[in-house]
Formats: C-alpha cells, sequence, structure tokens
C-alpha cells in the first residue's frame, strides 16, 4: 500500500519517526484486510482549528475531533463516486495536537494514540464503522490486533 503523508500543521513537531509509524500500520492493516499492492491512502496531519472546521463544513459538527476519513468508494444513487475505488482508497484527516492531548490523557506515546488513529481511519475508508455494538467490536478487534502486531499494543 502506498501511503501519501501531508503535514499541513505546525503545532506539533513532525518527525521520521512518526511517518515510520504510519507507513508500519497501514502495512498492517493492507495486511489483514488483503488489501490490493496499488491500493493507496492519503494521510493529512492537520492542527485542531482545521480539523474543526473540516467537521464542521463535512459533518456538521462544530467540533474538534481527532480523525475523519474520506472514502473515494462511498456510493451514492449513481454508483462509486471514483472508478478507481478499489485502490485509491481515500483520504484520513488527523488532528495531530488532538493526538497529542489524547495520548498524554490516556497514559501512553504519541506514536501509539497516531498509530491507532491511523488504523481507525483506514478502517472507516474500507467500510467499517462503530454505530452498533457489534461493528463497534470488530472494528476494534481489528485494531487491536494491528496495533499487537507493530508492537503498539494497549497496556
Amino acid at each position: 500500500m502506498e501511503i501519501h503523508i501531508q503535514n499541513q500543521q505546525t503545532e506539533i513537531d513532525w518527525h521520521e519517526e512518526l511517518e515510520e509509524v504510519i507507513n508500519s500500520v497501514a502495512a498492517g492493516v493492507a495486511a489483514a484486510m488483503s488489501l490490493p499492492i496499488q491500493a493507496e491512502v492519503g494521510v493529512v496531519l492537520v492542527d485542531n482549528a482545521q480539523i474543526k472546521q473540516i467537521n464542521k463544513e463535512h459533518r456538521h459538527k462544530d467540533s474538534e475531533t481527532d480523525v475523519i476519513s474520506f472514502a473515494l468508494n462511498d456510493e451514492d444513487d449513481s454508483g462509486p463516486k471514483h472508478p478507481n475505488a478499489d485502490w485509491l482508497l481515500g483520504d484520513i484527516y488527523i488532528s495531530l495536537e488532538k493526538t497529542e492531548e489524547q495520548a498524554r490523557d490516556y497514559g501512553h506515546s504519541v506514536r501509539r494514540e497516531l498509530a491507532y488513529l491511523t488504523i481507525h481511519g483506514l478502517l472507516h475508508l474500507l467500510g467499517y464503522d462503530h454505530d452498533t455494538e457489534q461493528s463497534k467490536v470488530e472494528m476494534r478487534q481489528i485494531e487491536e490486533d494491528v496495533l499487537s502486531a507493530v508492537d503498539l499494543p494497549r497496556r
């Protein structure tokens, strides 16, 4: 899987180790979900103000959040939105400020929180959701399996 990372924020120091985390968990999700080798995902790193604006514009929620996914394979009445939706999965927006805040709140590393948010966003791109208890359990199990595979399990 190819990951295109764009750092559009300046609040949190961005370094190679965090890029490696995103690439590692994306590879873990690709393997776990048997994604085609040509699969592509965009990961856009933003700050809290940016993600709040995205959340307001696209989800009509005037609040910060940690991760928002925009899948190219979401269907409407006319079919798939993009002809290459089988391998161009979409974009994930992650607030690095919120990532750091949540890592502190949950008592684990920024690496671990970024890994979790990346996996969570990727699963949303693949059609997973957490709107029912059963789907939440299924999604959480995949997240935990991939986190364990990259040695970032919940402690």
